[in-house]
């Protein structure tokens, strides 16, 4: 059994294998630390690539493209270790890295995962869109992070440089005690990709299990390598499995209510991608929510297991209004006006 397991789940990537993997390996380097690449079935070159030119660099091979969710689900359940890090293959990472987040989850067992500050690697001094400093979610399932609320990305000078308690720890870059993952059930596959790490995140935190971003630690995520923003495939995707987390997750009294204003929302997203000539981004939100009435009865086993394993009845991290109502109508753009909700 190692301590720490740094993982990248790889799917045709062998480019950023080339650009990214040498800063993992250099800034991994210490005593228990283990580096793997689980491919995808991948159909490019990058099982050359890593028999070339990374072979210390441990190889899990998967016989087909399982997606992030549940390729990292098959991945993990063959390696034997205290700690996971998920680690997208388009992060470049830092000296010292993983260090912070070690020291801090060995002091404080009632942590069970926690992200590093996530930096723009096209744009160094700005948080990264999916992570920056840690996320959030309000009322409806929109989620949003310390330095980034909608599409308004801040700039990084110091401002959100203390550890802090949060919902969920992005998928980019997640930390967490390989106990804790099996015990909340891991990532959930039929989610394939998007919104699966929130939904993990929030079962930690309904069974009173912490999540924090530790902001010592810095790591570089380029973000979108594999579907661009408002790309029809990612919309659906987001879309869809936000709908099923909410299902899963959300306590019986607020399901009915919460669900109806969100099918408002929806329709009045795929109608403003309408106006703006996204014909393709209109037809996935519709087809997300067709998808997720569809699918809902599968998920009806989970809901039960989760409301059942719940004991923190209020999450502090999830704000109890909407936050386009915070962004669009009071006009807050960044974190730090939100006055801790």
């Amino acid at each position: 059994m190692c301590k720490v397991a740094v993982v990248i789940l790889n799917w045709n990537g062998s480019e950023m294998l080339r650009t990214f993997l040498p800063s993992v390996i250099r800034y991994s380097a210490l005593s228990g630390v283990e580096v793997f690449v689980a491919d995808n079935a991948s159909t490019d070159d990058s099982l050359s690539v890593l028999n070339k030119e990374f072979s210390s660099v441990k190889q899990i091979i998967l016989n087909q493209n399982y997606g992030f969710a549940d390729g990292y689900n098959k991945a993990l359940s063959q390696i034997d270790a205290e700690y996971f890090v998920l680690l997208n293959s388009d992060v470049e990472v830092t000296e010292y890295w993983l260090e912070p987040m070690i020291t801090y989850l060995d002091a404080h067992m009632e942590i069970a995962a926690c992200q590093p500050k996530i930096l723009s690697w096209k744009q160094k001094d700005y948080f990264e869109y999916a992570g920056a400093c840690g996320g959030y979610i309000d009322r409806y399932g929109y989620p949003f992070c310390r330095g980034r609320i909608m599409g308004v990305v801040e700039k990084d000078h110091g401002q959100y440089d203390t550890v802090s308690s949060v919902f969920w720890a992005t998928g980019a870059a997640l930390f967490i005690r390989s106990v804790d993952y099996w015990a909340a059930g891991g990532l959930d596959g039929r989610f394939f990709a998007h919104m699966e790490e929130i939904d993990l995140c929030w079962r930690l935190r309904s069974r009173d299990r912490g999540v924090v971003c530790i902001p010592q630690s810095v790591v570089y995520h380029v973000g979108g390598a594999t579907l661009q923003k408002e790309n029809p495939r990612k919309t659906y995707l987001n879309f869809r499995n936000n709908l099923l987390m909410l299902y899963k997750n959300l306590p019986e009294s607020e399901l009915h209510y919460v669900m109806f204003v969100r099918a408002l929302l929806d329709y009045l997203a795929a109608f403003i991608f309408l106006l703006k000539g996204g014909i393709e981004n209109t037809k996935a939100v519709l087809q997300a929510r067709k998808e997720f009435y569809s699918l809902r009865k599968n998920f009806k086993v989970d809901r039960k297991n989760n409301l059942e394993k719940t004991s923190l009845k209020v999450i502090p991290e999830q704000i109890k209004n909407s936050i386009l109502v915070r962004y669009y109508w009071e006009r807050k753009k960044y974190f730090f006006q939100l006055n801790r909700f």
